[in-house]
């Protein structure tokens, strides 16, 4: 039995007490009931508090209520017991064979285990790397491509439609200072003072010289457009490929500088959407610049979409870019966002309330803290223009694609981090990642055994009621726990819930492992009690595997 199903019961039992007149709630029933796992096993499975949340409205003392819906409970073949407790809590202990029917209907559902539709119908774009395609990406870049990806991931799980989008940042001095900088480091000169230092910068120059045989003969003019643009082309290929190998991938990568005309004008995009914001009248004329009044939706003050030497302000290209957003059919635009973009959050949910629509609804802001990785006790520095820049490629060949993405994912984005080299890449059971992939490797060890035993999974003659141990409920109970955190990862954009919940069910796992042998010995004929514990392990195993697919962290057979 699940906490859903749990969860019905007693939506149902509320209904027929309320259709027998015996409960009256004036704000109806409720759609759905929380049950928890008690902190202490002694309690039961499961627990719930509805009988105090609805006692005062439904005119009735909580343990009287509690008590009615007990008696309604109890009886039911899946339920074995319902106490009530304290003031009006219920405690739930779910009949042995109702918990071990989770673990067939795991088996069944496959892949699919977790999913839900709770999100059904809604259109998310989720922005989570907005980069410059003037260098490589750093680990700023890196934290948000796990959290990022494993947001998408559990959002899909629950139902919703996403599209990943990487911004790109290609328009503004900053490419000129970069073909500046490639030219430069072609013809064995030092970049200029305001261009780009580090040591990528002459790699990539010989690249684009590989690639355009003849251009440091070019004029100037035309030779800095070349190496701009040509060096642009091959940065930005090679952060796909970086985020290709680390298993993070954009459904659409959008150039800044397409909202723009050729020019610095206002043009396609940005005037597109500066007529959505006279509309909705939050745009106005003032010191011969343009001015959206972000003031009347609580931003601090009015925000310049267009200088009064007619250059565009980096806000006009965010606004033409919600309203692309928008109007490409999504409901919901989610930004992640660096630490450095705090101030940002204000602006732009006004931003989003200037062009009609609600902010937290339409437009949500994640931001995420600072990320410091120490290796043999030192910092490693980040600085993109100084040339000391830790790229997601050092990154990958350092720490490695699983142990980087499930480390970066495991912790809420809010959060400052300081990761350690050697815990990240350590074998040992001290180390989350390891810890939750040898349960993966020791699970599948098991049903390769079982095979070599002639004993399969199968859930003919399955038993569920074999399953009864302490050791055996807990795990149970931990795996019947995964959809409802899945679809409370989505509901939070908390991805590192699921890497917490893993940790927690590979635990379990080696609990019930230690306490109950799952295969015969010598001689002995597969009984019951091991058909349906071979059922379990290869429960659990499907859900570890499930786990770490939404964290996009591989599953090893053998470790």
């Amino acid at each position: 039995m699940t906490p859903e199903q749990l969860s019905d019961a007693f939506v149902a039992a509320l209904a027929d007490l309320e259709s027998e007149g015996v409960l009256v709630l004036p704000d109806g029933l409720p759609d759905t009931v929380l049950v928890e796992r008690p902190k202490v096993r002694e309690h039961g499975d499961y627990a719930t508090n509805i009988a105090l949340q609805l006692a005062g409205t439904a005119n009735l003392n909580p343990r009287d209520l509690a008590g009615l819906l007990a008696e309604r409970l109890t009886g039911r073949s899946d339920i074995a017991s319902v106490e009530v407790a304290g003031p009006g809590f219920l405690n739930v202990r779910v009949a042995a064979g109702a918990q071990g029917s989770i673990a067939a209907d795991i088996v069944t559902r496959g892949a699919a285990y977790g999913t839900s539709e709770t999100n059904v119908g809604q259109h998310v774009n989720l922005e989570f790397i907005s980069a410059n395609p003037t260098g490589p990406l750093h680990l700023g870049h890196t934290r948000w491509a796990a959290v990022g990806d494993a947001l998408a991931r559990v959002l899909r799980a629950s139902g919703a439609d996403v599209s990943t989008e990487f911004y790109i940042n290609d328009r503004g001095t900053q490419m000129d200072n970069f073909g500046a900088s490639l030219m430069a480091r072609a013809h064995g000169q030092e970049p200029p003072e305001d261009g780009y230092q580090g040591d990528y910068v002459a790699a990539l120059a010989a690249r684009v010289v590989d690639q355009v045989p003849g251009i440091v003969d070019l004029p100037a003019d035309e030779q800095l457009v070349a190496f701009r643009d040509v060096g642009y082309e091959v940065q930005l290929s090679e952060q796909r490929s970086e985020l290709d190998e680390f298993r993070t991938h954009f459904d659409v990568w959008f150039p800044e500088r397409s909202l723009h005309d050729a020019g610095d004008g206002v043009s396609g995009a940005v005037e597109h959407g500066f007529e959505r914001l006279r509309e909705q009248g939050h745009i106005y004329e003032a010191d011969g610049a343009t001015w959206m009044r972000t003031t009347d939706f609580n931003d601090d003050k009015d925000r310049v979409l267009v200088k009064a030497d007619g250059e565009l302000t980096y806000f006009a290209s965010d606004t033409a870019y919600y309203v692309n957003k928008r109007e490409r059919g999504f409901d919901r635009c989610i930004y992640l966002l660096g630490a450095d973009h705090h101030g940002y959050v204000g602006r732009l949910q006004a931003m989003a309330a200037c062009v009609g629509d609600i902010p937290g609804e339409h437009l949500e802001v994640l931001i995420g803290q600072l990320v410091k990785i120490l290796q043999n006790g030192e910092e490693l520095k980040l600085s993109k223009r100084a040339g000391t820049i830790v790229s997601l490629r050092e990154l990958i060949d350092l720490i490695g694609v699983d142990p980087l993405r499930y480390t970066l994912s495991r912790y809420p984005t809010d959060s400052p981090l300081t990761l350690d080299v050697a815990e990240m890449t350590s074998k040992s059971n001290d180390n989350p990642v390891y810890y939750v992939q040898y349960a993966h490797a020791r699970l599948s060890s098991i049903l390769r055994n079982a095979a070599d035993l002639g004993v399969t999974v199968t859930l003919d003659g399955f038993d569920a009621a074999q399953l009864a141990t302490q050791q055996e409920g807990d795990l149970l109970r931990a795996l019947a726990d995964f959809p409802r955190v899945v679809a409370r990862a989505a509901e939070l954009r908390e991805p590192h819930r699921v890497a917490r919940y893993l940790e927690a069910t590979a635990a379990a796992f080696h609990q019930f492992y230690d306490h109950c042998r799952v295969l015969p010995q010598g001689d002995e004929p597969a009984a019951p009690v091991h058909q349906a514990r071979l059922v379990l392990v290869a429960a659990t195993r499907q859900v570890i595997a499930n786990g770490l697919e939404l964290l996009g962290v591989t599953a090893p057979e053998r470790m």
